[in-house]
């Protein structure tokens, strides 16, 4: 079964502590933190300080999106901050297997994202060494847009590479999670949905996150 990440990005922030026990409690698998600095993308959220305060509340998995130029220079920041995981993008990677074991070299898991318009081949000779790509099925920056029904082809593509060549990295698809997109992205082969809007909308989150994983 997949499993469900809770994207903070829409949760209510004059009342994080309520929000993040909220998610805890409904059965959320982890949550999603995005990281934007407002040149990689046009909006701007928040930074280490934030993701320590989120960590000081929970046990759950913080996986850590950073949707910034230059993330090399602030990986170290994020996982002392209590990541277990992050993630940077392919778009501002000169140097993808650098960046990669920069962050596996500090003990947590290692993700690559891309945009909508980016290439799915891109990612494919970072494969071996990752232990997540993230497939962005919006556009990266701004919460609560449709889901962009072209990322559908991309994780059955990744799938395809991971399960051809025996490879362990987990598929996560972020943007316009909802009842229908999530059984469409089930299909094509992801294995974590981060959902913002769909469960902190809602009243009832737990069973919300039963209707993503499709129970």
């Amino acid at each position: 079964m997949v499993r469900i990440f809770a994207s903070i990005l829409a949760a209510d922030f004059r009342c994080l502590e309520r929000e993040v026990r909220r998610a805890e409690e409904a059965g959320a698998d982890g949550l999603h933190l995005d990281v934007m600095d407002g040149h990689f993308v046009p909006n701007i959220t928040f930074g280490p300080m934030v993701v320590s305060a989120v960590r000081k509340l929970t046990s759950l998995y913080l996986d850590v999106h950073l949707m910034i130029e230059e993330p090399g220079r602030y990986i170290d920041r994020f996982v002392e901050s209590g990541a277990d995981g992050v993630t940077v993008h392919i778009e501002v990677c000169r140097n993808p297997a650098a960046e990669i074991e920069a962050i596996r070299s500090l003990h947590v898991e290692a993700g690559m994202s891309l945009n909508p318009e980016t290439a799915v081949e891109s990612v494919r000779p970072s494969l071996s060494r990752l232990d997540g790509v993230l497939v962005m099925s919006v556009q990266p920056g701004f919460g609560a847009q449709a889901f962009m029904p072209s990322a559908l082809q991309k994780i059955r593509k990744v799938r395809a590479w991971i399960d051809e060549d025996g490879l362990d990295p987990q598929i996560m698809v972020v943007g316009g999670i909802h009842r229908d997109t999530a059984k469409l992205v089930r299909e094509a082969g992801a294995d974590v949905l981060g959902a913002g809007t769909a469960l902190f909308g809602k009243a009832e989150m737990a069973k919300q996150i039963r209707i993503l994983k499709g129970a």
